[in-house]
């Protein structure tokens, strides 16, 4: 169950950083709490479309959203982004093992066959 219940949080946020928009939110929301106007304003985007990819990081975990009065402002959580860190570092220490293992694997028979239409002395 935890396998699956990791499994689901990863494609969630995967999902949600696949989009550009919402990647330029995160960029900017790494530098502090910001309100979601100012997310809006250099998007020529409608303030509707910026509230549905705020939902969206919002379902991955990657933000959270506090009134301040009548303003809205948006956190980044960076906790789902570390899960998905180690996720990526697990995958490329085994595909680097696999292309050592393969490097290793051509170097030797590189070495015991001379290429074709050529001996080796």
């Amino acid at each position: 169950m935890m396998v699956k219940y990791q499994s689901e949080a990863l494609d969630r946020v995967f999902s949600a950083l696949a989009d550009p928009t919402r990647r330029a939110i995160i960029a900017r929301l790494a530098s502090g709490p910001v309100s979601v106007g100012e997310l809006a304003r250099p998007f020529a985007i409608s303030l509707p479309a910026i509230s549905r990819h705020l939902r969206t990081l919002e379902d991955a975990g990657l933000l959270v959203q506090r009134r301040d009065g009548r303003v809205r402002r948006c956190i980044l959580v960076t906790s789902p982004l570390d899960d998905v860190a180690e996720w990526i570092e697990a995958h490329r220490a085994f595909w680097e093992s696999q292309f050592d293992s393969l490097a290793d694997y051509l170097k030797k028979h590189l070495e015991e066959e001379p290429p074709h239409g050529t001996r080796k002395d």
